[in-house]
């Protein structure tokens, strides 16, 4: 008797640019070589001044599954990330959907892709029905690639995947400092289990590494802002703090990550649902209470 296959998991993955004339080619280059290429791939263009939009146009004229989409230009802001515009124009751009997919993803346009990025991804998703958040670790490029620090229960922004089940239950996320760990507290409540993909040698690259869009320091500043959106409990920020000043800037970064949490507090900034709150902090100490034993032991 044949053995009947499962049916293969769709996806519809979604670039966010602004101004990448830079970098994007590199990402559309290893887009248009993968081993298993989305369904359907938007090219999300947020309001783009310099050329980059016309490199996605190009590369949505030669790739049939490719399609640009074009944000009206928006007023100046001092700080993009704190107003979580990638986000925004991700969820934007899922409006514009009509067609129906079983995964959507949200990927910034400062990424170099290995292959098989696509093809390992969905492979864990199918393989794994209570997957709901699913991603990559991100290296750093250079003479020696250094991974950017994060832990394996957290899918950082720059690329996060969606089983659209999961999506349905969790969205719309507010776009505030801290949605890319509210999304995926509101999955864990929800039942979804999520988790980072693992990869080879040939690993996902940040061509511009997290936090240093504009100065490392203004960036560990944005992160402890981030702890309050989500809901941070206050330990839990002590901790991270600690872990902070061991890497460079040494002591400034974790200064600098205190300074953007307490701001944050002072200004009661917008934050997650108290119920997110209170599931991610219960959550946190029990990570750090079982960090300790294993420290005693």
């Amino acid at each position: 008797m044949a053995v009947l296959e499962e049916p293969r998991l769709t996806l519809a993955a979604a670039v966010v640019f602004l101004n990448e004339g830079d970098l994007l080619p590199r990402m559309l280059k290893t887009l248009a070589r993968q081993t298993r290429p989305p369904e359907l791939l938007l090219l999300v263009d947020d309001g783009s001044e310099d050329h980059s939009g016309a490199l996605a146009a190009a590369f949505a004229r030669e790739h049939p599954y490719a399609r640009l989409l074009e944000r009206p230009r928006r007023a100046p802001s001092g700080d993009r990330l704190a107003q979580a515009a990638e986000l925004t124009a991700f969820q934007w751009a899922l409006e514009q959907l009509e067609e129906q997919c079983d995964v959507v993803a949200k990927l910034d346009a400062d990424l170099e892709l290995p292959t098989d990025f696509f093809a390992r991804i969905m492979s864990a998703l199918e393989s794994n029905p209570q997957l709901g958040i699913a991603g990559a670790q991100l290296t750093a490029p250079g003479a020696v690639a250094v991974p950017e620090y994060s832990q394996p229960w957290h899918v950082r922004g720059a690329t996060k995947f969606y089983r659209v089940s999961c999506w349905e239950a969790i969205a719309p996320l507010p776009p505030i400092l801290g949605w890319d760990t509210i999304d995926e507290t509101r999955a864990a409540m929800s039942g979804w289990d999520v988790r980072t993909v693992p990869f080879g040698d040939d690993k996902p690259l940040h061509l511009r590494p997290t936090g240093t869009y504009d100065g490392a320091v203004r960036g560990y500043r944005r992160r402890g802002a981030a702890a309050w959106g989500y809901g941070a409990h206050p330990l839990n920020v002590l901790a991270s703090a600690l872990v902070r000043m061991r890497h460079r800037p040494r002591l400034l970064g974790g200064l600098a990550y205190l300074g953007g949490w307490l701001g944050a507090v002072l200004q009661r900034a917008p934050r997650a649902e108290p119920p997110a709150r209170r599931y991610l902090q219960r959550e946190q100490l029990r990570r750090l209470q079982a960090a300790l034993r294993r420290g005693a032991s």
